[in-house]
């Protein structure tokens, strides 16, 4: 067996496959439709945030305030049934307020004995807002829960809900009063995006909608066990060779020490690691079952390569002092697959 066939799941029944994409599919565009219903302009965020949590993955939201961002959190949990918690971030905030404490208790019998009483983490979708504004000790103690589905608080593990998503906002960090996350935090959200002002026409639909005497509620479309068994679906969607390829070239010539542009050598600092890879093929899948096809294409990888490469590099200051941005350096990266 060779390598690549490890990298696909084992072929099975493509009609049965098929019809089970089509079914799928078919409720997302439910989910989809009920979410825009509260969220004006911003539909290609709502791919975004699906297709991250149908490839089981965390996704961090980036814009000014007042673009619906903590309301299009809440609304996913709402749509997709979910048990969702919320944590303001703010610079006193502590790990325990996160993550939960042991309180010493005395039974009747004068027994002492610590009591784990559980934080908002133990939900299937945390949101952490404004994430940019909790010190960054705080900000670490959400690693091992994002990356392992479990903390440990006094020597003792504790599994967290399944499924179990984080979806964070964050402020530019041109504003005042917040701490840039880690590159090792970074990593674990399998996407950055980018939330930016919706045109005219939905900006006066949103207008009149919310000010009106009523306003549209969201609606439970799906179970948190609908969401695990589409999630389970898009494990099983074959990639194609030329795919596969495409996501090694496009990760590996991201990297200074073995990539053959001169443009990467010359402005990135460093690239994205292996993490990169498996959340391409991850959300490739997921795109081609949001849009009812039974295999992603390289226009997939294409289309989700700057969310999900843009927090997985950095640029130098050749870069900054020649007026080269991120986005530049990915749709040169890209330009080979389009």
């Amino acid at each position: 067996m060779s390598a690549t066939d490890l990298t696909r799941p084992a072929p099975e029944n493509p009609h049965q496959l098929m019809a089970e994409i089509e079914a799928l599919g078919g409720r997302l565009a439910t989910v989809r439709e009920r979410i825009g219903r509260v969220i004006f302009g911003q539909q290609e965020v709502i791919n975004l945030t699906l297709i991250t949590l149908l490839a089981g993955g965390h996704v961090l939201l980036i814009g000014v305030p007042g673009l619906a961002k903590t309301r299009l959190v809440e609304t996913l949990g709402k749509v997709l049934g979910m048990e969702e918690k919320r944590i303001q971030c703010t610079p006193d905030l502590m790990p325990a307020d996160i993550l939960g404490s042991e309180v010493l208790e005395e039974d009747e019998s004068g027994r002492r004995s610590f009591r784990f009483i559980p934080g908002p983490v133990f939900s299937q979708l945390l949101m952490a807002d404004e994430i940019n504004r909790a010190s960054p000790r705080t900000q670490s103690a959400l690693l091992q829960a994002m990356q392992e589905r479990r903390v440990s608080v006094g020597g003792q593990y504790h599994d967290l809900p399944a499924p179990f998503h984080v979806l964070a906002t964050q402020n530019p960090l041109e504003q005042e009063g917040t701490y840039p996350l880690p590159e090792a935090q970074l990593d674990r959200f399998l996407m950055q995006v980018e939330v930016v002002y919706p045109d005219r026409d939905a900006e006066r639909r949103m207008m009149i909608a919310t000010t009106g005497s009523t306003d549209e509620q969201a609606v439970t479309v799906l179970t948190p066990a609908d969401l695990q068994a589409a999630q389970r679906l898009v494990r099983r969607v074959p990639v194609g060779e030329s795919v596969v390829e495409g996501i090694l070239d496009l990760v590996r010539r991201g990297r200074p020490e073995t990539s053959d542009l001169p443009e990467v050598q010359r402005h990135v600092a460093w690239g994205p690691g292996p993490r990169a890879s498996q959340a391409l093929m991850l959300a490739a899948r997921a795109r081609a079952v949001l849009d009812g096809r039974i295999a992603p294409s390289l226009d997939d990888v294409v289309a989700l390569a700057k969310p999900i490469l843009r927090h997985r590099m950095a640029l130098n200051f050749a870069a900054r002092a020649d007026g080269i941005t991120l986005d530049d350096v990915i749709d040169r990266l890209c330009a080979p697959l389009a």
